[in-house]
């Protein structure tokens, strides 16, 4: 059965358009046909400070995967680009690339280390405009 899985992506270090553009084409190999994909929106760093702007874009791919295979496939993608830092305790800083799943179909997950839907991607204009952007209903 093909699910629908939303993603947010970010980049604010290195060529950021090629980071985000590489990892929309490694979800696309690896996760299942990217169906969706928002314009590129480049936006100021959120919950900490940086000199450096990111590059945010949202994507939805039908997939077969569980939400907990994504999980491993999208941390494997941040560590092949190059991500060396997760955030923790709230202490977020730059990346090379950044993949959040934001939503799988209809379906809720609460675990500790993956929350579907994205607990905080309301609070985020980064994530909200370019998902906005491709699904009709948020």
């Amino acid at each position: 059965m093909l699910h629908h899985v939303y993603f947010s992506i970010g980049s604010n270090i290195g060529n950021r358009k090629r980071l985000v553009r590489e990892a929309i084409a490694l979800l696309n190999e690896r996760v299942g046909e990217v169906e969706r994909q928002s314009s590129l929106l480049e936006t100021e760093p959120w919950g900490f400070t940086s000199p450096n702007k990111f590059i945010n874009a949202c994507v939805c791919c039908l997939t077969t995967q569980t939400p907990r295979q994504l999980l491993a496939i999208t941390q494997n993608i941040e560590r092949e680009m190059g991500r060396t830092m997760k955030t923790t305790d709230g202490q977020y800083h730059d990346r090379v690339i950044d993949i959040d799943i934001l939503l799988y179909d209809d379906l809720s997950v609460d675990e500790p280390d993956l929350v579907i839907p994205h607990p905080r991607m309301r609070e985020r204009e980064f994530v909200m405009v370019p998902l906005r952007e491709i699904l009709d209903n948020v």
